[in-house]
C-alpha cells in the first residue's frame, strides 16, 4: 500500500463525488425519457425523414450494372474505389467526417465554421484517396508514415514513436491483444493530433506547427500507454488477484498526488513486466506533467481521477450478483465514457470550451452503449459487467432494470433533439451510425443470434423494431470510413505479425539449413599441410552468422522463383564463402583491427595475420568454384552468373580500398554512400541478384532489386553506425565504438545520431518503394528491411 496524504484523498474523493452528481442528474434525465418511452414517435417521425435517403428501389440502370456490384466493405482499396465509381465517396467521407468531428472534437454539426471545416477535411481526404501517386506505398505503413513526417517536419518523432511501439508490442504480454493494443496508440495518438490541428491557426508558421505536432505525438503516446498498460493489464488474467491490487494502489497513489512513487518490493510471478511498465508508465506522465501549466495539470488529473475510478466501479462488479441499482450500473459508464475523450483534450493543455465540454459529456454514453452491444458475446464469456450482459443475466428476476437498447435510443433521441437542437445533420449521421452498428453486429454473428438478441433487448416496442428491422434490412449508405480504416489497421496489425512469424520461422529454419551445409569436408586426399587452412575456413564459418546473404538468395530462389532448393545449394555456399572472407580481411590488424567477430575472437588472434590471409583467399577461390558446380542450370546462365559474381568482388574490394584509404580522413555523405554501398550494398544485391539470374528474371525487376538492394545495404551499414555507438557487446558479438576509436567516418560521424537515423529510415523508404514497383509472391523482402532498421545486433 502506497501512503497518501489524507487531504490529497478528501481532494480526489470529492471531485470525483462532484463529476458522479453530474453523472447522477443526467442519469436522471434519461431515466425519465426512457420510462415515458418517448424515444419512440421522436425517432419513429425522424427515421421516417432519414429513410428517404437510403432506401433504393432497384432501378433499370442498376439491373444492367450488376458486373460492378458492391464489394466486401472489408477490402479497402476496393471498396474506396468502388464508392467512388458509384459516385457515393463524397457522401460516405462527408458523414465520416462529420461523425468524427462530433464524437472525437466535441463539435455541433450546425455551425457554418464546422460544415466549412468538414468540406475542406473531406475534399483533402478524397484527394488523398483517388490520386494515384505512381507508387504504392501505403499510407499506414512504416513508410507511409515516415514520408509524412518528412512533410510535417516531425521525422525524429515518428522515429520515436516506431522505437517504442516496437518495444511496447514486444512487452505485451500472452494474453493480451498485441495488435489491439497498437491500435489503441496510434488511435490515442490520432486523437490527440486532430485537437492539436484544430487548435492551430492557419497563420501558424511552420517551424511553430512542428513544434506542436511534436508535442501532440509525444503526448498521444504518453497518454495512450494507459489503454494497454493499465486498462487492458486490469481487464486481462495476466496479473493475480493481489498483483492488481497492488498495481490499481500505485496508479490510484499516482493520480491523486501528482507523483509517481517507486516501486518497491513487488509481490508476485509479474515482476519483470511490472517493472518495465512502471518504468514507461512513469516516463510518460512525467512528459505529460512537464508539458503542463499548474491549471492544465489539475483539470487533467481530475479527469484521469474520474476516468480510472469510474473504471474501477465497474471492473470490480460481479455479473452473478443480483442487487446493483440502474445507478450503479449506468453513472459510471457516463463518467469513464466521458472523461476518455476530455482527457484528449486537456492532456494538449488546451484552451477551456464549455461547448466541448458539455457536448462530450452528454455523447460519451451514447459510444459507450454502443461498443457495449457490438462486444456483448465477448463480455458476457469475460463475465464482465456491462448494461447488457447484465440485463441479460438478471432481467426476469429483476423488472426494474433498464433495458440498455432502449437506453440507446433515448440517447440518440436526446442527443438530437436536446443537445443538437435538432440538425438535420446531426440527425442523419446519428441514425446511419446506429443502424450501421445493428448491421454489423448481424453481419458478424448471424441472422439467427442477431435475431435472438432483437427478441430479447427489443421486444418492448415491437412496431418501433419493426422499424428498425425494416432498415436494418433494407437502407444502404450508413457505412463509414473509420469503421473501415478501423477492420483494415486490424486486417494490416495481424497480417504483419503472422508474415513477421513466418519470416522469423523462415529464417531460423534455412539458416540452420545453411549451417549444415556449410563446413568444407577435410577430404582423405588432403594434404596435411593444408588442414590449418580448412580449419581456419571452418573456425571463420562456424561463427554465430546471420547468414542473411544466403537465406534472401534460399527465399528468392525458391519462394520466388520456384528453384529446387537442392539445385541452388551450391550458390547459398558461395555466398557465405564470399562474405566471410571480406569479414576475414576486414578484422586483419592492417585494416580495422578487430579483435572480436560473431561472438569469438577474430581468425588472426585465433590463428595468425598469415593464416588469415590465406583463408580469406581460400574461401573466394571456394565460392568460385561453388558457383562453378551450379549444374543443373544452363551453361551459359551459370557464366553469366559467374561474371556478376566476379564484377561484384572487384567493387567491394574497390569499396574497402576506399575505406582504408578513408581512415582518419573526412568523407562526404556521397563518398561515403558509395563505399558502403560497395562494402556492404553488393553482398545484398548479389544474394538477390544471382537468384534473378538463375531463374532468367525480366530486366525490370532486376532494376528493382538493384534499387532495394542499394537502399539497403545502406540502411543496414547506418544501423551497423548506429549501433557502434548505441549497441551492446553481449547482444553485437563484436567491439564496440571501434569505428570512433580507428578515427572512421561513419553516418553518425558524418550526421550525428539524429541525421543519421534520419537517413536510415529515408534509406528504408527508397527501399520498399523500389520492391512495391514489381510484383513479388511473397513479403520477406519487406519483413527483412524491418528487421534490418529494427535489429539490436
Amino acid at each position: 500500500m502506497y501512503w497518501m496524504n489524507e487531504e490529497l484523498v478528501k481532494n480526489a474523493d470529492a471531485c470525483y463525488r462532484l463529476a458522479e452528481e453530474k453523472a447522477a442528474d443526467y442519469f436522471r434525465v434519461l431515466y425519465e425519457l426512457v420510462s415515458q418511452k418517448t424515444y419512440v414517435p421522436t425517432l419513429t417521425k425522424d427515421i421516417q425523414s432519414w429513410k428517404q435517403n437510403h432506401i433504393h428501389h432497384p432501378s433499370l440502370l442498376s439491373f444492367f450494372s450488376r458486373g460492378k456490384g458492391k464489394p466486401d466493405s472489408r477490402e479497402y482499396h476496393h471498396y474506396i474505389q468502388w464508392l467512388d465509381y458509384r459516385g457515393k465517396l463524397d457522401n460516405y467521407l462527408e458523414r465520416s467526417i462529420s461523425y468524427i468531428f462530433m464524437r472525437d472534437l466535441g463539435k455541433g454539426l450546425d455551425s457554418s465554421d464546422t460544415k466549412n471545416r468538414v468540406r475542406h477535411a473531406v475534399d483533402n481526404l478524397k484527394n488523398h484517396l483517388t490520386t494515384d501517386r505512381g507508387d504504392k506505398t501505403e499510407s499506414f505503413s512504416m513508410a507511409g508514415l515516415y514520408r509524412w513526417a518528412q512533410k510535417e517536419g516531425v521525422e525524429s518523432t515518428i522515429i520515436w514513436v516506431f522505437d517504442k511501439l516496437k518495444t511496447v508490442s514486444t512487452n505485451i504480454p500472452k494474453g493480451m491483444d498485441a495488435e489491439q493494443a497498437q491500435r489503441k496508440l496510434i488511435k490515442i495518438i490520432a486523437g490527440v493530433l486532430l485537437h492539436e490541428f484544430e487548435e492551430m491557426g492557419s497563420e501558424i508558421s511552420a517551424e511553430d506547427r512542428t513544434s506542436k505536432l511534436d508535442k501532440a505525438i509525444r503526448l498521444g503516446f504518453s497518454y495512450g500507454l494507459t489503454y494497454p498498460f493499465i486498462d487492458d493489464l486490469l481487464d486481462s488474467d495476466i496479473l493475480s488477484a493481489h498483483e492488481k491490487k497492488q498495481y490499481s494502489d500505485l496508479i490510484r497513489t499516482t493520480l491523486i498526488t501528482g507523483t509517481v512513487p517507486k516501486l518497491g518490493k513487488w509481490t508476485g510471478s509479474n515482476t519483470n513486466l511490472i517493472r518495465y511498465i512502471h518504468k514507461e508508465l512513469r516516463e510518460a506522465f512525467e512528459y505529460i506533467k512537464g508539458h503542463q501549466g499548474a491549471q492544465s495539470r489539475r483539470k487533467f488529473s481530475e479527469q484521469a481521477y474520474v476516468f480510472f475510478h469510474s473504471q474501477e466501479m465497474d471492473r470490480v462488479k460481479d455479473i452473478s450478483n443480483e442487487n446493483y441499482t440502474n445507478e450503479e450500473l449506468y453513472i459510471p459508464i457516463i463518467l469513464k465514457s466521458s472523461s476518455s475523450r476530455l482527457i484528449a483534450r486537456s492532456v494538449l493543455s488546451a484552451p477551456e470550451d464549455e461547448g466541448f465540454d458539455n457536448r462530450t459529456f452528454f455523447y460519451g454514453i451514447y459510444n459507450q452503449l454502443a461498443d457495449d452491444f457490438a462486444d456483448i458475446f465477448d463480455d458476457l464469456k469475460d463475465g464482465a459487467v456491462t448494461p447488457y450482459t447484465y440485463y441479460l443475466k438478471h432481467h426476469l428476476r429483476r423488472p426494474d432494470l433498464i433495458n440498455p437498447f432502449e437506453l440507446y435510443w433515448t440517447v440518440i433521441s436526446n442527443l438530437i433533439h436536446n443537445i443538437y437542437h435538432s440538425d438535420t445533420t446531426t440527425s442523419e449521421v446519428m441514425l446511419d451510425r446506429a443502424i450501421n452498428g445493428l448491421k454489423r453486429f448481424k453481419e458478424r454473428f448471424g441472422s439467427k443470434q442477431y435475431n435472438e438478441v432483437m427478441e430479447l433487448f427489443a421486444s418492448g416496442n415491437p412496431e418501433f423494431n419493426r422499424i428498425i428491422q425494416k432498415m436494418v434490412r433494407k437502407a444502404d449508405d450508413v457505412d463509414f470510413f473509420d469503421k473501415l480504416l478501423r477492420d483494415y489497421m486490424m486486417t494490416i496489425l495481424k497480417n504483419e505479425r503472422k508474415e513477421q512469424e513466418d519470416f522469423v520461422d523462415t529464417i531460423e529454419i534455412v539458416r540452420n539449413q545453411i549451417n549444415h551445409i556449410l563446413p568444407i569436408p577435410k577430404l582423405d586426399h588432403t594434404p596435411l599441410m593444408f588442414e590449418p587452412i580448412i580449419n581456419a575456413a571452418n573456425y571463420s564459418l562456424k561463427g554465430d552468422g546471420k547468414r542473411l546473404r544466403p537465406i534472401v538468395a534460399w527465399v528468392m530462389g525458391v519462394n520466388e522463383y520456384g528453384l529446387k532448393g537442392s539445385t541452388i545449394v551450391p550458390l547459398l555456399k558461395s555466398l557465405e564463402y564470399m562474405h566471410t572472407a571480406s569479414l576475414i580481411f576486414d578484422d586483419l590488424p592492417s585494416q580495422d583491427n578487430a579483435s572480436f567477430r560473431r561472438g569469438r575472437p577474430t581468425l588472426h588472434k585465433t590463428y595468425n595475420i598469415a593464416i588469415a590471409e590465406l583463408t580469406a583467399l581460400f574461401l573466394t577461390q571456394k565460392a568460385t568454384e561453388e558457383q562453378a558446380s551450379l549444374d543443373q542450370f544452363d551453361s551459359k546462365t551459370v557464366l553469366t552468373l559467374i561474371q556478376y559474381s566476379a564484377q561484384m568482388t572487384a567493387d567491394m574490394c574497390r569499396g574497402q580500398a576506399m575505406d582504408l584509404e578513408s581512415k582518419g580522413k573526412p568523407l562526404t555523405l556521397e563518398q561515403l554512400n558509395l563505399m558502403c554501398f560497395n562494402k556492404t550494398g553488393i553482398g545484398f544485391e548479389a544474394s538477390l541478384i544471382m537468384p534473378a539470374i538463375l531463374a532468367q528474371t525480366n530486366e525490370l525487376e532486376i532494376r528493382a532489386l538493384k534499387k532495394y538492394a542499394y537502399h539497403t545495404g545502406i540502411a543496414f551499414q547506418i544501423k551497423d553506425d548506429l549501433l557502434d555507438v548505441e549497441g551492446e557487446l553481449s547482444k553485437l558479438g563484436k567491439s564496440i565504438g571501434k569505428d570512433a576509436e580507428n578515427k572512421n567516418s561513419t553516418f553518425v560521424s558524418i550526421l550525428g545520431l539524429e541525421g543519421a537515423r534520419k537517413a536510415m529510415w529515408e534509406h528504408y523508404c527508397l527501399a520498399m518503394e523500389a520492391v512495391q514497383k514489381v510484383q513479388l509472391k511473397t513479403t520477406f523482402l519487406k519483413h527483412l528491411l524491418n528487421y534490418i532498421v529494427n535489429r539490436d545486433h
